[in-house]
Protein backbone atom coordinates (compact mmCIF):
# COMPACT_ATOMS: atom_id res chain seq x y z
CA UNK A 1 0.00 0.00 0.00
CA UNK A 2 2.94 2.26 0.57
CA UNK A 3 2.89 2.57 -3.54
CA UNK A 4 -0.14 4.33 -3.34
CA UNK A 5 1.37 7.32 -1.09
CA UNK A 6 3.96 7.28 -3.41
CA UNK A 7 5.00 11.14 -4.99
CA UNK A 8 5.04 9.71 -8.34
CA UNK A 9 1.55 10.50 -10.10
CA UNK A 10 0.15 6.79 -10.89
CA UNK A 11 -3.02 6.27 -12.84
CA UNK A 12 -6.66 6.21 -11.22
CA UNK A 13 -7.17 2.47 -13.13
CA UNK A 14 -3.51 1.27 -11.53
CA UNK A 15 -4.29 2.21 -8.35
CA UNK A 16 -7.90 0.60 -7.99
CA UNK A 17 -6.29 -2.71 -9.30
CA UNK A 18 -3.73 -2.33 -6.49
CA UNK A 19 -6.44 -1.54 -3.58
CA UNK A 20 -8.57 -4.60 -5.13
CA UNK A 21 -5.80 -7.11 -5.73
CA UNK A 22 -4.44 -6.40 -1.89
CA UNK A 23 -7.61 -6.84 -0.47
CA UNK A 24 -8.29 -10.22 -2.81
CA UNK A 25 -4.97 -11.30 -1.18
CA UNK A 26 -6.80 -10.41 2.57
CA UNK A 27 -9.51 -12.22 1.57
CA UNK A 28 -7.64 -14.95 0.47
CA UNK A 29 -5.15 -14.85 3.75
CA UNK A 30 -8.15 -14.94 6.20
CA UNK A 31 -9.70 -18.25 3.89
CA UNK A 32 -6.31 -20.19 3.94
CA UNK A 33 -6.04 -19.32 7.88
CA UNK A 34 -9.81 -20.69 8.95
CA UNK A 35 -8.78 -23.67 6.28
CA UNK A 36 -6.05 -24.15 8.27
CA UNK A 37 -7.60 -23.65 11.82
CA UNK A 38 -10.23 -26.20 10.34
CA UNK A 39 -8.13 -28.53 9.07
CA UNK A 40 -5.70 -28.98 12.29
CA UNK A 41 -8.62 -29.03 14.23
CA UNK A 42 -10.05 -32.08 12.10
CA UNK A 43 -6.70 -33.31 12.01
CA UNK A 44 -6.12 -33.49 15.97
CA UNK A 45 -10.18 -34.24 16.83
CA UNK A 46 -9.71 -37.85 15.05
CA UNK A 47 -6.16 -37.94 15.97
CA UNK A 48 -7.64 -37.82 19.46
CA UNK A 49 -10.95 -39.89 18.93
CA UNK A 50 -8.59 -42.83 17.46
CA UNK A 51 -6.26 -42.27 21.14
CA UNK A 52 -9.41 -42.44 22.92
CA UNK A 53 -10.75 -45.86 21.01
CA UNK A 54 -7.48 -47.33 21.92
CA UNK A 55 -7.68 -46.33 25.43
CA UNK A 56 -10.84 -47.78 25.63
CA UNK A 57 -10.27 -51.06 23.59
CA UNK A 58 -7.39 -51.45 26.17
CA UNK A 59 -9.67 -51.03 29.11
CA UNK A 60 -11.97 -53.29 27.57
CA UNK A 61 -9.66 -56.33 26.96
CA UNK A 62 -8.29 -56.15 30.54
CA UNK A 63 -12.31 -55.99 31.78
CA UNK A 64 -12.75 -59.07 29.38
CA UNK A 65 -9.24 -60.82 30.70
CA UNK A 66 -10.74 -60.23 34.53
CA UNK A 67 -14.27 -61.84 33.76
CA UNK A 68 -11.91 -64.54 31.41
CA UNK A 69 -10.39 -65.22 34.74
CA UNK A 70 -13.38 -65.35 36.81
CA UNK A 71 -14.86 -67.95 34.19
CA UNK A 72 -11.65 -69.86 34.56
CA UNK A 73 -11.58 -70.30 38.71
CA UNK A 74 -15.50 -70.96 38.54
CA UNK A 75 -14.93 -73.89 36.07
CA UNK A 76 -11.97 -75.26 37.73
CA UNK A 77 -13.02 -74.52 41.83
CA UNK A 78 -16.92 -74.55 41.37
CA UNK A 79 -17.26 -77.13 38.21
CA UNK A 80 -20.16 -75.09 36.89
CA UNK A 81 -20.58 -76.18 33.24
CA UNK A 82 -21.23 -72.60 31.36
CA UNK A 83 -18.09 -71.21 32.96
CA UNK A 84 -15.44 -73.18 30.25
CA UNK A 85 -17.93 -71.55 27.56
CA UNK A 86 -18.14 -68.25 28.73
CA UNK A 87 -14.08 -68.99 28.94
CA UNK A 88 -14.03 -69.65 25.16
CA UNK A 89 -16.27 -66.65 24.47
CA UNK A 90 -14.62 -64.21 26.75
CA UNK A 91 -11.21 -65.43 24.80
CA UNK A 92 -12.75 -64.85 21.52
CA UNK A 93 -13.97 -61.39 22.53
CA UNK A 94 -10.29 -60.28 23.30
CA UNK A 95 -8.95 -61.61 20.21
CA UNK A 96 -11.10 -59.12 18.39
CA UNK A 97 -10.27 -56.45 20.74
CA UNK A 98 -6.95 -56.86 19.79
CA UNK A 99 -7.12 -56.91 16.01
CA UNK A 100 -9.19 -53.59 16.40
CA UNK A 101 -6.26 -52.46 18.40
CA UNK A 102 -3.86 -53.68 15.62
CA UNK A 103 -6.19 -51.94 13.13
CA UNK A 104 -6.23 -48.30 15.59
CA UNK A 105 -2.13 -48.59 16.37
CA UNK A 106 -0.06 -46.40 14.35
CA UNK A 107 3.61 -45.76 14.19
CA UNK A 108 6.26 -48.38 15.22
CA UNK A 109 5.70 -47.38 19.07
CA UNK A 110 2.10 -48.01 19.30
CA UNK A 111 2.37 -51.54 17.32
CA UNK A 112 4.95 -52.32 19.67
CA UNK A 113 2.86 -51.99 22.68
CA UNK A 114 0.01 -53.82 21.51
CA UNK A 115 2.70 -56.28 20.35
CA UNK A 116 3.83 -56.55 23.46
CA UNK A 117 0.48 -56.71 25.58
CA UNK A 118 -0.83 -59.47 23.07
CA UNK A 119 1.75 -61.56 23.81
CA UNK A 120 1.38 -61.24 27.52
CA UNK A 121 -2.21 -62.27 26.98
CA UNK A 122 -1.50 -65.12 24.38
CA UNK A 123 1.05 -66.32 27.49
CA UNK A 124 -1.42 -65.92 30.42
CA UNK A 125 -3.91 -68.24 28.03
CA UNK A 126 -1.04 -70.49 28.17
CA UNK A 127 0.11 -70.59 31.84
CA UNK A 128 -3.08 -69.83 33.36
CA UNK A 129 -4.32 -73.18 32.84
CA UNK A 130 -1.01 -75.00 33.50
CA UNK A 131 -1.31 -72.87 37.24
CA UNK A 132 -4.98 -74.41 37.79
CA UNK A 133 -4.39 -78.36 36.67
CA UNK A 134 -1.20 -78.32 39.32
CA UNK A 135 -3.83 -76.81 41.70
CA UNK A 136 -6.01 -79.77 40.43
CA UNK A 137 -3.34 -82.58 40.91
CA UNK A 138 -2.88 -81.52 45.22
CA UNK A 139 -5.39 -79.42 46.08
CA UNK A 140 -4.89 -78.34 49.36
CA UNK A 141 -4.15 -74.72 51.27
CA UNK A 142 -0.63 -74.63 50.32
CA UNK A 143 -1.61 -75.11 46.61
CA UNK A 144 -4.34 -72.98 47.03
CA UNK A 145 -2.10 -69.73 48.15
CA UNK A 146 0.77 -71.13 45.38
CA UNK A 147 -1.76 -70.48 42.70
CA UNK A 148 -3.04 -66.67 43.82
CA UNK A 149 0.38 -66.01 44.49
CA UNK A 150 1.64 -66.72 41.05
CA UNK A 151 -1.57 -65.50 39.21
CA UNK A 152 -1.18 -62.08 41.08
CA UNK A 153 2.29 -61.94 40.69
CA UNK A 154 3.19 -63.60 37.71
CA UNK A 155 0.70 -63.45 34.84
CA UNK A 156 -1.49 -60.56 35.93
CA UNK A 157 2.04 -58.56 36.73
CA UNK A 158 3.17 -58.67 33.63
CA UNK A 159 0.16 -57.95 31.94
CA UNK A 160 -0.89 -54.92 34.10
CA UNK A 161 2.67 -53.67 33.39
CA UNK A 162 2.62 -53.93 29.81
CA UNK A 163 -1.06 -52.76 29.68
CA UNK A 164 -0.29 -49.80 31.58
CA UNK A 165 3.16 -48.91 29.46
CA UNK A 166 0.53 -48.58 26.46
CA UNK A 167 -2.02 -46.74 28.35
CA UNK A 168 0.72 -44.23 29.36
CA UNK A 169 2.01 -44.43 26.05
CA UNK A 170 -1.38 -43.33 24.62
CA UNK A 171 -1.70 -40.51 27.43
CA UNK A 172 1.30 -38.90 26.86
CA UNK A 173 0.38 -38.76 22.88
CA UNK A 174 -3.16 -37.49 24.08
CA UNK A 175 -1.19 -34.64 26.44
CA UNK A 176 0.70 -33.96 23.30
CA UNK A 177 -1.61 -33.65 21.05
CA UNK A 178 -3.60 -31.57 23.64
CA UNK A 179 -0.63 -29.03 23.56
CA UNK A 180 -0.98 -29.60 19.84
CA UNK A 181 -4.30 -27.96 19.27
CA UNK A 182 -3.38 -25.38 22.40
CA UNK A 183 -0.48 -24.29 19.87
CA UNK A 184 -2.72 -24.71 16.96
CA UNK A 185 -5.69 -22.74 18.92
CA UNK A 186 -3.27 -19.86 19.25
CA UNK A 187 -1.87 -19.94 15.59
CA UNK A 188 -5.92 -19.81 13.92
CA UNK A 189 -5.92 -16.59 16.32
CA UNK A 190 -2.84 -15.23 14.92
CA UNK A 191 -3.59 -16.10 11.30
CA UNK A 192 -7.29 -14.34 11.55
CA UNK A 193 -6.34 -11.59 13.34
CA UNK A 194 -3.59 -10.76 10.72
CA UNK A 195 -5.97 -10.09 7.85
CA UNK A 196 -8.07 -7.92 10.25
CA UNK A 197 -5.18 -5.95 11.25
CA UNK A 198 -4.17 -5.61 7.85
CA UNK A 199 -7.48 -4.55 6.27
CA UNK A 200 -7.45 -1.99 8.96
CA UNK A 201 -4.04 -0.41 7.81
CA UNK A 202 -5.47 -0.52 4.21
CA UNK A 203 -8.37 1.21 5.41
CA UNK A 204 -6.37 3.90 6.89
CA UNK A 205 -4.14 4.06 4.29
CA UNK A 206 -7.15 4.03 1.13
CA UNK A 207 -8.33 7.13 3.51
CA UNK A 208 -4.90 9.14 3.29
CA UNK A 209 -4.64 7.92 -0.36
CA UNK A 210 -8.26 9.32 -1.00
CA UNK A 211 -7.66 13.03 0.67
CA UNK A 212 -3.90 13.10 -0.97
CA UNK A 213 -4.65 12.02 -4.63
CA UNK A 214 -8.30 12.54 -4.88
CA UNK A 215 -9.86 14.77 -2.29
CA UNK A 216 -7.49 17.75 -1.93
CA UNK A 217 -6.70 17.82 -5.94
CA UNK A 218 -10.47 18.19 -6.43
CA UNK A 219 -10.84 20.93 -4.16
CA UNK A 220 -7.76 22.76 -5.65
CA UNK A 221 -9.47 22.58 -9.11
CA UNK A 222 -13.10 23.77 -7.54
CA UNK A 223 -10.88 26.67 -6.44
CA UNK A 224 -9.15 27.30 -9.42
CA UNK A 225 -12.32 27.28 -11.24
CA UNK A 226 -13.65 29.83 -8.84
CA UNK A 227 -10.99 32.34 -9.31
CA UNK A 228 -10.21 31.83 -13.07
CA UNK A 229 -13.95 32.39 -13.22
CA UNK A 230 -13.35 35.38 -11.28
CA UNK A 231 -10.76 36.55 -13.54
CA UNK A 232 -7.78 35.49 -11.37
CA UNK A 233 -6.08 34.21 -14.67
CA UNK A 234 -2.88 33.70 -12.75
CA UNK A 235 -4.07 31.11 -10.24
CA UNK A 236 -1.99 27.86 -10.85
CA UNK A 237 -3.80 24.48 -9.60
CA UNK A 238 -1.52 22.51 -8.11
CA UNK A 239 -0.52 19.18 -10.43
CA UNK A 240 -0.44 16.78 -8.01
CA UNK A 241 -2.71 13.73 -7.42
CA UNK A 242 -3.29 10.97 -9.48
CA UNK A 243 -2.18 11.02 -12.83
CA UNK A 244 -5.85 11.38 -14.61
CA UNK A 245 -6.20 14.91 -11.42
CA UNK A 246 -2.06 16.06 -12.27
CA UNK A 247 -3.12 15.78 -16.21
CA UNK A 248 -6.57 17.89 -15.57
CA UNK A 249 -4.22 20.42 -13.41
CA UNK A 250 -2.00 20.59 -16.60
CA UNK A 251 -4.41 21.50 -18.70
CA UNK A 252 -6.66 23.82 -16.55
CA UNK A 253 -3.50 25.71 -16.02
CA UNK A 254 -2.78 26.07 -19.69
CA UNK A 255 -6.14 26.92 -20.40
CA UNK A 256 -5.80 29.72 -17.85
CA UNK A 257 -2.42 30.69 -19.77
CA UNK A 258 -3.81 30.40 -22.83
CA UNK A 259 -6.87 32.27 -21.76
CA UNK A 260 -4.74 35.07 -20.46
CA UNK A 261 -2.42 35.30 -23.11
CA UNK A 262 -5.90 35.40 -25.33
CA UNK A 263 -7.26 38.26 -23.02
CA UNK A 264 -4.11 40.32 -23.17
CA UNK A 265 -3.86 40.13 -26.99
CA UNK A 266 -7.12 41.04 -27.02
CA UNK A 267 -6.96 44.36 -24.89
CA UNK A 268 -3.65 45.04 -27.02
CA UNK A 269 -5.81 44.97 -30.31
CA UNK A 270 -8.43 47.21 -28.48
CA UNK A 271 -6.21 49.82 -27.60
CA UNK A 272 -4.11 49.59 -30.80
CA UNK A 273 -7.27 50.43 -32.44
CA UNK A 274 -8.45 52.96 -30.26
CA UNK A 275 -4.88 54.60 -30.65
CA UNK A 276 -5.13 53.83 -34.44
CA UNK A 277 -8.26 56.02 -34.89
CA UNK A 278 -6.80 58.77 -33.12
CA UNK A 279 -2.98 58.74 -34.17
CA UNK A 280 -3.35 58.82 -37.98
CA UNK A 281 -5.24 62.35 -37.16
CA UNK A 282 -3.01 63.51 -34.75
CA UNK A 283 0.34 62.74 -37.20
CA UNK A 284 -1.58 64.54 -40.15
CA UNK A 285 -2.24 67.45 -37.65
CA UNK A 286 1.64 67.49 -36.48
CA UNK A 287 3.53 66.67 -39.60
CA UNK A 288 1.88 69.97 -41.67
CA UNK A 289 2.94 72.28 -39.12
CA UNK A 290 6.07 71.09 -38.64
CA UNK A 291 6.95 70.69 -42.43
CA UNK A 292 6.20 74.78 -42.43
CA UNK A 293 8.59 75.10 -39.05
CA UNK A 294 11.42 73.09 -40.66
CA UNK A 295 11.10 75.00 -43.91
CA UNK A 296 11.07 78.42 -42.39
CA UNK A 297 14.18 77.61 -40.02
CA UNK A 298 16.12 76.34 -42.99
CA UNK A 299 15.75 79.47 -45.01
CA UNK A 300 16.33 81.36 -41.88
CA UNK A 301 19.58 80.02 -42.11
CA UNK A 302 22.33 81.97 -43.32
CA UNK A 303 26.20 82.05 -42.58
CA UNK A 304 25.69 86.01 -41.84
CA UNK A 305 23.38 85.09 -38.20
CA UNK A 306 25.45 85.07 -35.25
CA UNK A 307 26.41 81.47 -33.58
CA UNK A 308 23.61 81.52 -31.26
CA UNK A 309 21.33 82.43 -33.76
CA UNK A 310 22.02 79.94 -35.89
CA UNK A 311 22.39 77.31 -32.91
CA UNK A 312 18.98 78.14 -31.88
CA UNK A 313 17.63 77.33 -36.01
CA UNK A 314 19.64 73.84 -35.96
CA UNK A 315 18.27 73.04 -32.72
CA UNK A 316 14.96 74.26 -33.80
CA UNK A 317 15.72 71.43 -37.12
CA UNK A 318 16.78 68.97 -34.89
CA UNK A 319 13.60 69.26 -32.60
CA UNK A 320 11.16 68.68 -35.46
CA UNK A 321 13.15 65.94 -36.98
CA UNK A 322 13.04 64.67 -33.65
CA UNK A 323 9.19 64.88 -33.50
CA UNK A 324 8.67 63.73 -37.19
CA UNK A 325 10.54 60.31 -36.08
CA UNK A 326 8.03 60.10 -33.05
CA UNK A 327 5.31 60.62 -34.98
CA UNK A 328 6.75 58.04 -37.93
CA UNK A 329 7.69 55.28 -35.28
CA UNK A 330 3.88 55.92 -33.41
CA UNK A 331 2.56 54.98 -37.11
CA UNK A 332 4.87 51.78 -37.31
CA UNK A 333 3.96 50.72 -34.08
CA UNK A 334 0.46 50.77 -34.66
CA UNK A 335 0.21 49.46 -38.44
CA UNK A 336 0.73 46.10 -39.83
CA UNK A 337 4.23 45.89 -40.83
CA UNK A 338 4.82 44.20 -43.87
CA UNK A 339 8.49 43.30 -44.73
CA UNK A 340 10.17 43.28 -47.71
CA UNK A 341 13.15 40.64 -47.74
CA UNK A 342 16.51 40.86 -49.96
CA UNK A 343 19.95 40.44 -49.66
CA UNK A 344 21.54 43.43 -47.93
CA UNK A 345 25.08 43.44 -46.59
CA UNK A 346 24.99 44.64 -42.63
CA UNK A 347 27.22 46.68 -42.58
CA UNK A 348 25.38 49.00 -45.13
CA UNK A 349 22.19 48.86 -42.38
CA UNK A 350 24.23 49.43 -39.53
CA UNK A 351 25.93 52.50 -41.14
CA UNK A 352 22.83 53.69 -42.66
CA UNK A 353 21.24 53.64 -38.43
CA UNK A 354 24.11 55.33 -37.18
CA UNK A 355 24.31 58.10 -39.73
CA UNK A 356 21.27 60.21 -37.94
CA UNK A 357 22.78 59.89 -34.92
CA UNK A 358 26.56 60.76 -35.40
CA UNK A 359 25.63 64.01 -33.86
CA UNK A 360 24.64 62.35 -30.75
CA UNK A 361 27.70 60.16 -30.54
CA UNK A 362 29.88 63.17 -31.14
CA UNK A 363 28.59 65.38 -28.13
CA UNK A 364 28.85 61.88 -25.80
CA UNK A 365 32.18 61.33 -27.46
CA UNK A 366 30.77 57.68 -27.72
CA UNK A 367 33.03 55.01 -29.09
CA UNK A 368 31.21 52.71 -31.38
CA UNK A 369 33.60 49.27 -31.69
CA UNK A 370 32.10 47.07 -34.26
CA UNK A 371 32.94 43.66 -34.63
CA UNK A 372 31.46 42.21 -38.15
CA UNK A 373 32.10 38.92 -39.23
CA UNK A 374 32.09 38.58 -43.15
CA UNK A 375 31.12 42.26 -43.40
CA UNK A 376 30.90 41.08 -47.38
CA UNK A 377 28.12 38.51 -46.64
CA UNK A 378 24.58 39.30 -47.37
CA UNK A 379 21.60 39.12 -45.03
CA UNK A 380 17.62 38.32 -46.02
CA UNK A 381 15.90 41.08 -44.36
CA UNK A 382 13.79 44.25 -44.75
CA UNK A 383 17.09 46.89 -44.90
CA UNK A 384 14.70 49.87 -44.02
CA UNK A 385 13.07 47.92 -41.30
CA UNK A 386 16.43 46.73 -39.81
CA UNK A 387 17.88 49.95 -39.89
CA UNK A 388 15.32 51.45 -37.96
CA UNK A 389 15.71 48.41 -35.06
CA UNK A 390 19.37 49.23 -34.74
CA UNK A 391 18.43 53.04 -34.82
CA UNK A 392 16.51 52.85 -31.81
CA UNK A 393 18.27 50.07 -29.62
CA UNK A 394 21.36 52.11 -30.57
CA UNK A 395 19.66 55.60 -29.39
CA UNK A 396 18.46 53.46 -26.62
CA UNK A 397 21.92 52.45 -26.24
CA UNK A 398 23.36 56.00 -26.53
CA UNK A 399 20.92 57.56 -24.31
CA UNK A 400 22.07 55.19 -21.28
CA UNK A 401 25.74 55.47 -22.22
CA UNK A 402 28.26 58.06 -20.01
CA UNK A 403 29.90 60.19 -21.59
CA UNK A 404 33.09 58.82 -22.62
CA UNK A 405 32.41 55.29 -23.12
CA UNK A 406 31.82 52.74 -25.57
CA UNK A 407 29.43 51.06 -27.43
CA UNK A 408 30.08 47.67 -28.57
CA UNK A 409 28.33 46.14 -31.75
CA UNK A 410 29.14 42.51 -32.67
CA UNK A 411 27.82 40.52 -35.87
CA UNK A 412 27.84 36.53 -36.60
CA UNK A 413 26.49 35.82 -39.95
CA UNK A 414 25.92 32.18 -40.72
CA UNK A 415 23.94 29.94 -43.78
CA UNK A 416 20.59 29.57 -40.49
CA UNK A 417 20.70 32.58 -38.45
CA UNK A 418 22.20 36.21 -38.16
CA UNK A 419 23.06 37.34 -34.54
CA UNK A 420 23.94 40.45 -33.43
CA UNK A 421 24.40 41.82 -30.24
CA UNK A 422 24.64 45.52 -28.64
CA UNK A 423 26.76 46.23 -25.25
CA UNK A 424 26.80 49.53 -23.50
CA UNK A 425 28.51 50.67 -20.03
CA UNK A 426 25.34 52.42 -18.78
CA UNK A 427 23.36 51.58 -16.10
CA UNK A 428 21.44 49.00 -17.22
CA UNK A 429 17.57 48.62 -17.91
CA UNK A 430 15.08 48.71 -14.35
CA UNK A 431 13.08 46.79 -16.23
CA UNK A 432 12.90 43.84 -18.42
CA UNK A 433 11.17 44.28 -21.96
CA UNK A 434 8.24 42.28 -22.40
CA UNK A 435 7.07 41.24 -26.01
CA UNK A 436 3.82 40.98 -25.30
CA UNK A 437 2.97 44.01 -23.39
CA UNK A 438 -0.30 45.04 -23.82
CA UNK A 439 1.02 49.27 -23.27
CA UNK A 440 4.39 50.04 -25.43
CA UNK A 441 6.26 49.99 -22.10
CA UNK A 442 7.71 52.99 -20.05
CA UNK A 443 10.59 54.96 -21.17
CA UNK A 444 14.00 56.12 -19.02
CA UNK A 445 14.43 59.07 -21.32
CA UNK A 446 13.00 62.71 -20.17
CA UNK A 447 10.66 63.02 -23.79
CA UNK A 448 10.55 59.45 -24.65
CA UNK A 449 7.47 57.47 -25.77
CA UNK A 450 8.49 54.15 -25.16
CA UNK A 451 8.07 53.04 -28.85
CA UNK A 452 11.50 51.94 -29.33
CA UNK A 453 11.65 48.40 -27.85
CA UNK A 454 8.35 47.50 -28.83
CA UNK A 455 8.73 48.18 -32.28
CA UNK A 456 12.10 46.31 -32.40
CA UNK A 457 9.94 43.67 -31.24
CA UNK A 458 7.03 43.73 -33.42
CA UNK A 459 10.18 43.71 -36.44
CA UNK A 460 11.31 40.83 -35.17
CA UNK A 461 8.23 39.24 -35.23
CA UNK A 462 7.67 39.44 -38.34
CA UNK A 463 11.12 38.59 -39.77
CA UNK A 464 10.74 35.39 -37.37
CA UNK A 465 13.43 36.71 -34.67
CA UNK A 466 14.28 37.58 -31.09
CA UNK A 467 15.79 39.76 -29.13
CA UNK A 468 16.68 39.10 -25.45
CA UNK A 469 17.65 42.32 -22.99
CA UNK A 470 20.16 41.53 -20.49
CA UNK A 471 22.19 42.69 -18.17
CA UNK A 472 26.25 43.00 -19.25
CA UNK A 473 28.89 40.89 -17.63
CA UNK A 474 30.61 43.94 -15.67
CA UNK A 475 27.99 46.76 -16.31
CA UNK A 476 24.84 48.10 -18.52
CA UNK A 477 22.79 46.20 -20.94
CA UNK A 478 23.73 43.50 -23.22
CA UNK A 479 20.88 42.86 -26.00
CA UNK A 480 20.82 40.40 -28.64
CA UNK A 481 19.08 40.13 -31.82
CA UNK A 482 18.74 36.63 -34.17
CA UNK A 483 17.03 36.38 -37.21
CA UNK A 484 16.57 33.22 -39.00
CA UNK A 485 18.31 32.88 -42.34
Amino acid sequence: MRQLLASKPRSLRDLLLVHELIFIALILLAVAGGGYSIYLWDKSAKESQRIHHLIQEIQQTRGDLYRQMKELFDTFFLDEADAKNEYITYTQSILKHFEKLDQLAIGAEEKLAISNLENNYKSFVNEAPALFYRYQASPNEASRKLLYQDMETGIFSRYEAVSKHAEDLLTLKQNELKARLEDAKHISIVVLIIPILLAGLLLILSRLFLKREIVHPIHAMMRAASEISAGNLQHKVPETGAAELATLSQKINKMADELQTSRDALVRTEKQAAMGLLVPMLAHNIRNPLASIRATAQLMDDPAHDKDTRESLLGIINTVDRLERWTGALLAYLHPVKPQLKPMRFDSILDGALLPLAQKIRDKQINIVKHIDHPDAAIVTDEHLLEQVFYNLILNAIDASPKGSNITIDAQISNNAFTSTICDEGTGMPFTPDPHAISPGPSTKRFGTGLGIPFAFKVCEVLGGNIVFEAASQQGTRITLTLPQ
